[in-house]
């Protein structure tokens, strides 16, 4: 499942390969892509992880689409959720950018 993980982020990763805003390294020691300078999604221990505003992220946790984002120090991260392998990460990577976009403005 990891592989298919790392395509599906490498898709991502392309479709923002020619915004300038958008730079891509390790995070967290994972992959991750950045708007501005700040994280918006990002893939660490072969999960799809993004930030989003805590309604939207409560919301996808209580549809069972998505699970609090915990980066190993046992704090949960309010505005983070690690995303179901089912859904459609391209549109919620979508969202994260756009988001992440906005709080830099």
């Amino acid at each position: 499942m990891q592989g298919d993980a790392i395509a599906r982020f490498d898709q991502i990763m392309a479709r923002y390969a020619a915004d300038p805003r958008v730079t891509a390294g390790k995070m967290f020691s994972a992959v991750g892509l950045k708007v501005d300078g700040k994280i918006f999604a990002m893939l660490p221990r072969g999960t799809f992880v993004v930030k989003l505003p805590a309604a939207r992220i409560e919301g996808l946790i209580g549809a069972g689409r998505a699970a609090r984002f915990d980066p190993g120090h046992g704090r949960l991260m309010r505005e983070w959720a690690v995303i179901d392998p089912a859904e459609d990460w391209e549109s919620l990577a979508g969202e994260a950018y756009a988001f992440v976009s906005s709080l830099s403005r």
